[in-house]
């Protein structure tokens, strides 16, 4: 711990511009992982194996019913707007489910692309960090007197590397962590296409049979 200290002091003034950003990059990594893995996310292909099955048996209530015990999952929220219709035309239904997919939608990719931006963020300011640091090393080198020219040298390429350094001790685990966030939520967006456009094609047939 203290040699972080001396490392995070010795790389001046934009090392907290790089720390804020690490800190709201980790509160937006954190919020969506918790939003889409334990709300948003569920067993799509066991889900509605078990719709598929009450709606062929004529059981939309129970369906409903289903639906409502994981009424935070996007898929269950897309599913009962369907099954809500159940009665009505096939208009009507593939109306109530597009509506949901419409709402769901947003919810799913949203502030993931932020985390990305905050890692470039990150990177970026390392950079300009290593940039300023150079520039105060090559001043120290022409102006500062020879005895302290050692000191101010060294001062200058601390800023420079330590600022690089904690850029991409920041930057990396948010990419990483985009990309697992990012191939969730595609996830669960492919899984809503997929079983609503499914959940359509069941309540038409059903429609149809009367």
């Amino acid at each position: 711990m203290g040699n972080f200290a001396e490392f995070y002091q010795q790389g001046g003034s934009f090392m907290h511009a790089i720390a804020l950003t690490a800190i709201l990059g980790a509160g937006v990594m954190i919020e969506r992982f918790i939003f889409l893995f334990f709300r948003f996310n569920i067993n799509g292909g066991q889900f509605f194996n078990q719709i598929q099955k009450l709606v062929m048996a004529n059981n939309i209530d129970r369906a409903i019913k289903l639906c409502n015990a994981a009424d935070k999952a996007a898929l269950a929220r897309v599913i009962k707007a369907g099954l809500t219709r159940a009665n009505k035309s096939e208009a009507d239904i593939a109306a109530a489910v597009e509506e949901a997919m419409l709402e769901v939608g947003p919810a799913i990719s949203k502030r993931v692309p932020m985390i990305s931006a905050l890692a470039n963020i990150a990177t970026l300011l390392g950079l300009l960090g290593t940039i300023f640091g150079m520039i105060e090393a090559f001043r120290a080198v022409a102006t500062v007197s020879a005895d302290q020219r050692a000191t101010a040298l060294a001062k200058g390429i601390s800023i420079a590397i330590n600022t690089t350094g904690f850029g991409l001790m920041v930057a990396i685990p948010l990419l990483a962590s985009h990309i697992f966030i990012s191939n969730l939520a595609k996830k669960i967006a492919d899984e809503v296409d997929l079983y609503a456009v499914k959940l359509e094609n069941l309540l038409a047939a059903r429609v149809r049979q009367g």
